[in-house]
This record gives structure tokens, sequence and C-alpha cells, in this order.
């Protein structure tokens, strides 16, 4: 259970983001409309984290998702979102600036 929890928040296996994203992975950032402005990974997505069930259409089963936010939680959320709605291959980025350096 506790590695479930870890790969969740994204404590997991360690992941080459970079690689995903060269491979055309799509980084969503679950934040807000106004946090999203304030800063945010060039050629992200931005559908928040309490829409997403409704914008699932917006997204592709068949590529890989990053999601990320401001600091972990809403992206381990919407991963688990994703999961739950048949997307297989989701991973959380955490914070949408600690990602930006990853990439």
């Amino acid at each position: 259970m506790f590695n479930g929890i870890k790969n969740l928040l994204g404590l997991g296996p360690k992941v080459d983001y970079a690689a995903l994203v060269q491979q055309g992975a799509i980084i969503v950032d679950v934040r807000s409309k106004g946090e999203y402005a304030s800063g945010h990974i060039k050629g992200s997505i931005n559908i928040s984290v309490d829409t997403l069930s409704n914008q699932l259409k917006q997204l592709d089963k068949n590529k890989t998702i990053i999601t990320c936010c401001a600091s972990g939680m809403r992206s381990a959320s919407a991963k688990s979102i994703l999961k739950s709605n048949g997307f297989s291959e989701v991973h959380n980025g955490g914070a949408w600036s600690s990602l930006q350096s990853k990439i």
C-alpha cells in the first residue's frame, strides 16, 4: 500500500521526463487559469483539476500524459482521474516549476 501511495504522489521509480516529452508526452497543468497565467511550462495544456473529468475528450488516451500543478497534490488527483478513465500512461510530474527543470 505504501508503494501505491508513493507512486500516486510521483515518488516511485525515477521517471525521465525529458525523454517522455521528446517522445511526444503531453503536459497537463491542472492549476487554475489564474495560476497558469502567472507562469507555466511552454507547450503545456491548462485543464484545472476541477474540470478535468468533463474535459477528457481534449486528451488522447494513446499519448503519454504528465500532470503538474503547484505542489504535486492536485496533479496526483489528476493522475488518478485519468487512470480511472482509461488513460494508461500517466505520470505525476509534481510541481510545474520543478518539472520544468527536469525537461
